[in-house]
């Protein structure tokens, strides 16, 4: 490993956590349109493969997959963890705010990932900074109006929007994995009762979708520092119709599950309908999170990375 950028830390959280210190990158400061950031990669890697979603180590946890191939570069957008919010508050300031970080590093181009709201950045980055990306893959992510899901009632927005619901969820993790598991499925799916117990199987005895959703709960906590992001893309979300995504020129996969109840499917539908010569996937029975905790995650995955592979720029 070897540190390539170097910047006082962000904040005291920052400073003082583990995984954003040792394993990804963190936005410190963007004035004059100059990015500051702090940064570790491993060499053996050629390739860059960013994310967009929340925090540095959502980020991370979400495209581990890709970590054998891949360089892997995660930021955390503005109002999440470090990065101010001032530093992009509206979707273009974002997207130029990740081309400047991409400025600082050196980087030509690369591709992206996103999931769930993460779409909303990245989806604008691609149409507006074209130059700068050679595929984009988006996971279940938004690209028009979005507000909080029917599934959300005031019980599980307590529960995964606050510090003391994270705190009972972290409990929960550990004494009863099944029910933590189920109230996922029941805010993030569309699930009968035999579908919930089919899918709640699944995840509980496969070892790679237990770890996955043990570790993305470690990254929704604390929830103060992601808070200003969080109600600032509900904000956003909640004023556009449709993102430009049209305008998207790069090779693009989007994966979506039919069963999403938290980022519709017509999100996946009108994102593959109108860039064109996108490929897709659709997750039969899949939740929000179909492409880490459903019995096609691998083989969802696997494409994913053929597809990367197939689209490096010569």
């Amino acid at each position: 490993m070897y540190e390539q950028k170097e910047a006082e830390p962000a904040s005291d959280f920052l400073a003082e956590d583990k995984f954003a210190c040792e394993a990804g990158i963190e936005l410190i400061k963007a004035e004059n349109g100059i990015a500051r950031v702090s940064m570790k990669i491993e060499e053996k890697h050629k390739n860059s493969h960013g994310t967009v979603h929340g925090g540095v180590d959502q980020c991370r946890a979400a495209i581990d997959f890709a970590g054998s191939d891949f360089r892997l570069l995660s930021v955390s957008r503005p109002g999440f963890l470090g990065t101010p919010l001032e530093s992009g508050k509206s979707l273009d300031e974002q997207a130029d705010l990740f081309a400047a970080v991409l400025d600082e590093l050196g980087i030509d181009k690369v591709a992206v990932f996103s999931i769930s709201a993460g779409g909303l950045a990245a989806y604008t980055f691609a149409a507006r900074h074209p130059d700068r990306i050679w595929a984009l893959i988006t996971a279940d992510s938004i690209s028009g109006y979005y507000d909080l899901p029917e599934t959300a009632g005031p019980v599980a927005q307590i529960i995964f929007l606050s510090d003391p619901g994270q705190k009972l969820l972290q409990k929960m993790t550990k004494a009863k994995p099944d029910s933590f598991i189920k109230e996922i499925f029941r805010s993030e799916a569309y699930y009968t009762k035999e579908q919930m117990k089919k899918h709640l199987d699944f995840v509980l005895n496969d070892p790679y979708a237990h770890e996955f959703v043990t570790a993305f709960m470690n990254t929704m906590y604390p929830y103060k520092p992601r808070k200003a992001g969080t109600m600032n893309d509900v904000d956003i979300s909640r004023t556009i119709r449709h993102l430009p995504v049209e305008k998207i020129k790069c090779p693009t996969l989007v994966v979506h599950g039919t069963h999403d109840a938290d980022v519709k499917f017509y999100d996946g539908v009108y994102a593959y309908e109108h860039i064109k010569n996108a490929e897709r996937i659709w997750v039969e029975e899949g939740s929000h999170l179909c492409f880490w905790i459903n019995p096609k995650s691998k083989e969802v995955q696997k494409y994913a990375l053929d597809f990367l592979k197939r689209n490096i720029p010569k």
